[in-house]
């Protein structure tokens, strides 16, 4: 689990909170069940409104990438690659099938395969990175929807202050109304900033990363059997994977928080 996920919107809404008991506030004051039912109904609706749902049901799996993203080793995969290019050389392309049928990363499976078809390396290239750009395109759908989350719930929760401060100018005569009225108010418009600003537009940021550490390590994997296939030295292989480590700004193991 990435800890930092959880403990960001912990640490912000904790410091909000204690501000406004400094303040001589009361919690209490906060909790509005009417404006968190405009915001969150009315970011939901128009969220709804804005995707397919299959964009929405992916989105809500990406949650879990957010929180407990998958673990990588680069090291590991860079070694992993380089013995399979020792493998390769000493005892021929087509000795790799037995890996290529038990490799659990089905990314890396279909290269090896298409390896140990006797494919060209420039088609292996092409076909390979059509994969890849799949992947990425596929990856990033949640981030539109993240971000859309972000976008409409401060305006959502305008919408919450105009229909509170609807109901306090239509009880003018009857001051026991107004208190609640002027709270539905302020409080819908605090709602839709905090989930726009504290998690939806966080979380937006952080699955971006997620995908370009995926895509990343797909990268290099990619590389490597460009460089499997055509029977290149392990030694320099293992050099030049070990650039995308530098290059990446990604260190040794993802995941792993």
């Amino acid at each position: 689990m990435d800890i930092t996920t959880i403990l960001g919107p912990v640490v912000a809404f904790g410091m909000i909170l204690t501000a406004v008991v400094l303040e001589g506030g009361e919690i209490s004051s906060l909790v509005q069940p009417t404006a968190f039912m405009i915001v969150g109904g009315g970011t939901l609706g128009a969220v709804l409104a804005s995707f397919p749902l299959e964009h929405i049901i992916q989105t809500l799996k990406a949650l879990k990438v957010v929180i407990s993203p998958p673990k990588s080793d680069h090291e590991k995969v860079i070694a992993e690659l380089t013995e399979l290019c020792q493998f390769a050389r000493k005892n021929g392309i087509m000795a790799l099938e037995s890996k290529a049928k038990a490799h659990t990363d089905p990314f890396t499976r279909k290269g090896l395969t298409l390896v140990v078809d006797g494919i060209d390396p420039a088609m292996l290239l092409s076909i390979m990175e059509t994969e890849l750009e799949t992947f990425e395109e596929h990856s990033k759908i949640p981030i539109p929807v993240f971000e859309a989350v972000g976008g409409y719930s401060p305006t959502i929760g305008i919408i919450g202050a105009v229909l509170g401060l609807i109901h306090v100018m239509s009880n003018l005569d009857d001051p026991s109304k107004l208190g609640g009225g002027i709270a539905v108010a302020f409080v819908a418009t605090i709602y839709g900033l905090a989930i726009a600003n504290i998690i939806a537009l966080p979380i937006a940021s952080k699955y971006k990363m997620r995908v370009l550490a995926m895509v990343h390590e797909k990268n290099m994997i990619l590389q490597g059997l460009v460089a499997l296939q055509n029977g290149e030295n392990p030694h320099f292989l293992s050099q030049r994977l070990r650039a995308f480590l530098a290059g990446g700004g990604h260190g040794a193991k993802e995941g792993a928080h």
